[in-house]
């Protein structure tokens, strides 16, 4: 019995000029200046480097995902 032919698929790149960060029009990395451009960024960015920095109601909603803090306690 002959086997039936496979089509053959090929990578389609998922990245288009919608995928381009607004501040320095990186697709899959970004310019080293680009995370004080947007304040969320820059609080994430800040936050991991400072965890004394995070917010109450950020400590609140990752401790209610399940966090589990180490070291320097929030």
């Amino acid at each position: 019995m002959p086997i039936p032919e496979q089509p053959v698929w090929h990578h389609a790149n998922q990245y288009g000029e919608n995928s381009a960060c607004r501040h320095c029009q990186g697709i899959i990395s970004h310019e080293p200046w680009c995370i004080t451009s947007n304040d969320t960024v820059r609080y994430a960015f800040q936050v991991l480097l400072r965890p004394t920095l995070l917010s109450l109601q950020d400590s609140l909603v990752l401790h209610a995902l399940g966090v589990a803090w180490e070291g320097n306690k929030r």
